[in-house]
């Protein structure tokens, strides 16, 4: 069935008075979401560094960038979005992207995003601050990508690449951007880190170079526990020379995360990177920095043939399509999926996956485009 075919399923479904259990817009779909989280939750999930002016330049970057359908063209009623991805053919250009700490917006955590992902062959990059050990996220099933908060230890670096390969990952995903925390007001005013309250380190505390660094068991001591994480989780330090370091301790590909200058896309692909993540974090870390799109063309351009994914300020699918005719091999959701767990765990996360995958469908086909490979600027017009 192709994606598309679910705004037939829902309009038939209307006619037994049956509507869609959670809300199809994203603006409606992230009230909603915030409306059912907790403040510290709310906060955590909608907050930005500083006064959040990265935020928004990810939704103007978009705003500016318009795409010129063309009429007329054959297109087909069921199109083909599959893509290859470092050797992994996927259903369509969309992952999920890395986001930690879900336990605080619905019990089922990682684990429910997991189940849904597989369910639609959609891969999932699992974070470091995930609140579920990666092996129990490997159980689940589905195609995975590990992204590594590279910690102080190396020896505790090399054990969480490792694991990762050990469990069926097929990637190591490096952040570059978040060496340390930004400063989040939301957080700050609510005085709120949820890792100090043992939430999100659970990859730290089910890992054993972690453990044998501690005089007692987290069990027994998790204040010292979660002492020992905070004196770990910053990085400051690291060097692009560090990525030969890391490329020795795994097989696997290794897809660096952060990069939005040309001159690091070139560094990327000069250390061996086997793709690159055009993203600023959804605006979490440096305020007052470039749109993720306005940077994608710069960074697609000095990438060469290294694929280049791209994250920030993703909410439908004419954002996806703008982003992969700027470039993109892929496009990375975030947000909105957390949305989709607060209201509805597992069936929540599903229903998000099947509304942007429809509307990616629909804005590829209704712009002109038979397949991906259609894609490029000349589909955009810019206009501002």
């Amino acid at each position: 069935m192709a994606y598309a075919d679910y705004q037939n399923e829902v309009y038939l479904n209307g006619l037994a008075d049956q509507t869609p259990a959670f809300p199809v817009g994203w603006r409606d779909l992230e009230a909603a979401a915030y409306a059912a989280m907790n403040p510290q939750a709310r906060g955590y999930v909608s907050g930005g560094a500083g006064g959040e002016e990265t935020m928004r330049a990810n939704r103007e970057a978009f705003d500016r960038w318009r795409i010129l359908p063309r009429m007329l063209r054959g297109i087909p009623a069921q199109r083909d979005l599959s893509t290859t991805l470092l050797g992994t053919t996927m259903p369509a250009p969309v992952m999920l992207a890395p986001v930690g700490v879900l336990e605080i917006v619905h019990p089922d955590r990682e684990l429910a995003v997991a189940r849904a992902a597989a369910s639609m062959g959609i891969s999932m990059i699992l974070s470091t601050a995930a609140t579920t050990p990666m092996e129990d996220v490997a159980a689940v099933g589905g195609h995975r990508w590990y992204q590594l908060y590279w910690p102080k230890s190396r020896e505790l670096a090399a054990s969480f690449v490792q694991r990762a390969e050990k469990a069926g990952y097929t990637a190591i995903v490096f952040t570059l951007d978040t060496w340390q925390l930004g400063w989040r007001p939301r957080d700050l005013d609510a005085a709120y880190l949820p890792f100090l309250q043992g939430v999100g380190i659970q990859q730290y505390l089910s890992d054993p170079v972690f453990r044998s660094q501690l005089a007692q068991s987290p069990e027994d001591d998790p204040g010292s526990a979660i002492l020992h994480w905070s004196g770990q989780f910053a990085n400051p330090e690291l060097t692009w020379d560090d990525i030969a370091w890391l490329r020795e301790q795994t097989s696997l590909p290794i897809v660096l995360k952060g990069v939005q200058h040309p001159d690091d896309a070139r560094r990327a692909r000069d250390a061996g990177a086997a793709a690159v993540v055009c993203s600023n974090h959804g605006g979490r870390q440096v305020d007052g920095a470039v749109g993720s799109l306005d940077a994608l063309p710069g960074v697609v351009a000095a990438a060469g043939d290294l694929p280049v994914l791209f994250d920030s300020g993703v909410r439908t699918g004419a954002d996806a399509v703008k982003a992969l005719a700027l470039g993109a091999t892929a496009v990375l959701l975030a947000r909105p999926y957390v949305f989709g767990l607060a209201l509805g765990g597992e069936d929540g996360v599903r229903h998000v996956l099947r509304t942007f995958l429809a509307d990616l469908d629909l804005q590829l086909g209704l712009s002109g485009h038979a397949s991906l490979a259609e894609l490029s600027p000349d589909s955009l017009v810019r206009t501002g």
